[in-house]
């Protein structure tokens, strides 16, 4: 497809092949035509580069998005299955320590069946995996530090946090921690990214 002529162009045409009126006014309709059509598919370039762009940007925000999801799904089911093959095996023991207590004990006594408690390493990874799922950082940094009873760095907060199963939001993380504790009032800084918990004293004053 040609570029379309101006009017000027148009009028040169005219003028070099003496046209007639007729002729000239088909020139000069067919210019206009066209400049239109240049115009149009012009606009319609514009605007599919815009949705292209505007598409582009949200397929990746949803594809960042998936990916957190994706990690979070794999962390629940995981979670679940250990919850649900811990319920079995307590249910297990249950029906077992119901038995033995019927059992007939005879003059030297006979000891109620053993039960042995193989759900003690699942148990404790599945509460210590999970145990500050659904906190926020404060919040979890806070039962923390009351449990330990002494300062702690950021970096060892960190760590305790991501074993606990909480995500930390951000592209990095120890400044995330660092920065929600510096901004809340149930913590004191008492050294470089060190923090404790404020004293009873010291909440009253703030």
């Amino acid at each position: 497809m040609h570029s379309a002529c101006t009017r000027v162009e148009c009028d040169q045409i005219v003028v070099l092949n003496h046209l007639t009126e007729n002729e000239s006014l088909a020139i000069k309709q067919v210019c206009f035509i066209e400049d239109l059509l240049v115009e149009e598919l012009t606009d319609i370039l514009v605007g599919l580069e815009q949705r292209i762009s505007a598409y582009r940007n949200r397929y990746q925000e949803l594809e960042k998005k998936r990916r957190r999801l994706d990690d979070e799904i794999a962390m629940i089911k995981k979670y679940l299955e250990l919850a649900e093959t811990l319920y079995r095996v307590e249910a297990d023991k249950a029906k077992l320590a119901s038995l033995s207590s019927q059992i007939i004990t005879d003059e030297k006594g006979i000891r109620p069946l053993p039960v042995t408690d193989v759900t003690d390493q699942s148990r404790e990874i599945l509460l210590g995996k999970s145990k500050y799922v659904g906190k926020s950082v404060p919040e979890a940094a806070y039962q923390i530090l009351r449990e330990a009873s002494r300062p702690m760095h950021a970096k060892e907060l960190l760590q305790r946090l991501l074993e606990g199963g909480l995500q930390i939001k951000g592209k990095t993380p120890l400044t995330s921690v660092a920065t929600s504790l510096k901004r809340d009032k149930r913590f004191q800084k008492v050294g470089p990214n060190t923090f404790a918990v404020m004293t009873q004293e010291l909440t009253a004053v703030v």
